[in-house]
């Protein structure tokens, strides 16, 4: 009786190797499946798994290149130079912002020993967490600040070498 359940069972495994997929060789980018002869170099056999290739599709090429448009536009030089002005006015706003908030976060965290809020007076805990929240809004304030001047150097200079 065991020997006719492995019966049907070595006929099966014998047929699902009869069906198994054939040697895959890469080419560079390209598989095949056809032995690779003298004319193609660098193939290899590739061992494992079974290999899956799909075929894909070239992006459409943009209007602007079919129309053979440059990628970089000019701008006159008048539309320019009232862009990097209000570019400037708008810089010069925030750094304003980022400065006065500087000095409110600086005032409220009294270097290292802000006034306690009601819920703070029994929780030691929820005072020392807010200090930490309070030096972690001073530092990213001040890298605020210190990049906005970057940005108003910057746009300075472009426009002092025009």
């Amino acid at each position: 009786m065991k020997y006719a359940l492995l019966i049907p069972l070595a006929a099966s495994v014998f047929v699902a190797n009869s069906f198994a997929q054939e040697r895959i060789y890469r080419c560079g980018n390209e598989y095949t499946n056809t032995v690779p002869g003298s004319h193609t170099k660098g193939c290899k056999l590739m061992e494992g798994g079974n290999v899956t290739v799909v075929k894909g599709t070239r992006p459409a090429a943009s209007a602007a290149a079919r129309s053979g448009a440059s990628a970089a536009l000019r701008v006159d030089a008048t539309d320019q130079k009232s862009r990097d002005s209000d570019a400037h006015l708008i810089l010069g706003s925030e750094l304003k912002k980022a400065e006065s908030r500087q000095a409110e976060l600086t005032r409220e965290y009294n270097n290292g020993a802000p006034e306690k809020l009601g819920s703070e007076a029994r929780n030691q805990q929820k005072y020392l967490d807010r200090v930490v929240e309070l030096k972690a809004s001073l530092a990213r304030n001040e890298s605020d600040i210190a990049g906005i001047r970057r940005e108003i150097e910057r746009l300075g200079n472009r426009s002092a070498a025009k």
